[in-house]
C-alpha cells in the first residue's frame, strides 16, 4: 500500500513537474545551495566565481555574481541561520566569506592546500574546510582563524556535522564512514558502509537518518541513533554524486551520471519521481521550505557551439502551467 505521503507528493509532481533553467556562469556548475530562509540561491562554478539568486514566485533571478577566487569554486554553503552569509571553496588554497547585503568579501581565508569540500556546524561557529590532500581545517567562523587541522591517511570525500553538533563524518575512498567526536576530533567509529568509494552524505532535517551514496552506484539510509543502514536505494548504475532531503526529510534526491534524478521516498525506499536529465548531474539541493529543487548538470550549450558549456542552473518543481 502506497503511503498517504506519497500519494500527495506524486499528486502534487503530476501537477508541477516542470524544469526550468537559468544563466548562471560562463563553464559548469559544481555546486548549488539554499540559504535558510529559501529566499536565494547561490551556485559555484569553474569559472571562478559564485552566483546568487533570489526565489521570486516561479524563477530565479540574478542578484549577483562574486568574483575573487583564483581558481574554480568546487562547493559552497550557506550559514545555517543566517541567510546573508555564505562561504566558497576554492582550488585556489582559499576559502571566501561573502555577504549578500553589501555584495562583499567579508573574508578570505588562506588554507594549505586546493579546497574540494565545505561546511558550516549547525550552530554557525565552525566552517570545516577539506582540500585534495585529504586534510580537514576547522576556521572559526567569527576571528577567521584555524581551530584545528587533520591530515588523514585515507581519501576524504565528503564531510559533515551531524545536527547535534557533537560529532563530524567523513565519507571516505574506502567505502567507510569515519565518525569523530567535536569539538576533540577522537574517532568514534568507522563504519564498512559500502565495498567501494564513499562518495557523498547528508543529514536529514529532522535528525532521524544521514544518507550516504558511493561509487557503486548505490545509495544508503542510515539510522543515526544506532548506526545501522535502514535501507538501500538501487535505481542509479553509476557513482552517485550528490545527495539532497526534503525539508520534512520525508523525500531523497539522488543524481549521478544517469540521465535523470532519483527522487525517493525515504520510508519505504519506492521511487516517487525522476527529473529527466540530458547529461550527468553534479549537485542537487532541495529548498528548505517546499518540494523545488535545485540542481546543476553538465549540459553544454547547443545552439551555437557544442563543446562550450552551458553553466545553468535548474529548478524543478514548478507549475506545469507557469
Amino acid at each position: 500500500m502506497a503511503s498517504q505521503y506519497y500519494q500527495e507528493m506524486q499528486d502534487s509532481f503530476r501537477n508541477n513537474n516542470k524544469s526550468r533553467e537559468f544563466a548562471a556562469h560562463s563553464a559548469k556548475v559544481h555546486s548549488v545551495a539554499w540559504s535558510c530562509d529559501g529566499r536565494r540561491l547561490a551556485s559555484g562554478s569553474f569559472d571562478k566565481t559564485a552566483s546568487v539568486f533570489v526565489l521570486e514566485k516561479d524563477r530565479l533571478v540574478k542578484e549577483n555574481n562574486y568574483r575573487g577566487h583564483g581558481d574554480s569554486v568546487d562547493q559552497l554553503c550557506w550559514h545555517p541561520t543566517n541567510p546573508d552569509i555564505f562561504v566558497t571553496a576554492s582550488g585556489d588554497k582559499t576559502i571566501r566569506i561573502w555577504d549578500v547585503r553589501t555584495t562583499k568579501c567579508i573574508a578570505t581565508v588562506n588554507t594549505k592546500g586546493e579546497n574540494i569540500n565545505i561546511c558550516w556546524s549547525p550552530d554557525g561557529q565552525t566552517i570545516a574546510v577539506g582540500n585534495k590532500d585529504d586534510v580537514v581545517t576547522f576556521i572559526d567562523a567569527k576571528s577567521h582563524r584555524s581551530r584545528a587541522e587533520e591530515q588523514f591517511k585515507f581519501e576524504v570525500n565528503e564531510i559533515s556535522w551531524n545536527n547535534d553538533n557533537d560529532m563530524f563524518y567523513l565519507t571516505n575512498g574506502n567505502g567507510c564512514i569515519n565518525i569523530l567526536s567535536y569539538p576533540e576530533l577522537k574517532p568514534i567509529q568507522s563504519i564498512n558502509a559500502h565495498p567501494s568509494n564513499c562518495i557523498c552524505i547528508k543529514f536529514d532535517p529532522t535528525g532521524k537518518y544521514f544518507a550516504t551514496g558511493s561509487a557503486d552506484a548505490l545509495v544508503s539510509l542510515w539510522n543515526v541513533e544506532e548506526l545501522v543502514c535502514v535501507r538501500c536505494f538501487s535505481r542509479l548504475d553509476w557513482p552517485v554524486r550528490t545527495l539532497s532531503f526534503s525539508h520534512d526529510g520525508k523525500m531523497l534526491a539522488s543524481a549521478s551520471e544517469d540521465h535523470f534524478i532519483d527522487i525517493a521516498e525515504v520510508e519505504t525506499g519506492e521511487k516517487l519521481w525522476e527529473v529527466q536529465c540530458e547529461s550527468p548531474t553534479f549537485t542537487v539541493a532541495w529548498h528548505p521550505k517546499k518540494p523545488l529543487l535545485a540542481y546543476a548538470c553538465d549540459d553544454k550549450d547547443g545552439k551555437y557551439d557544442s563543446n562550450r558549456e552551458a553553466g545553468t542552473v535548474k529548478l524543478f518543481g514548478l507549475p506545469n502551467d507557469s
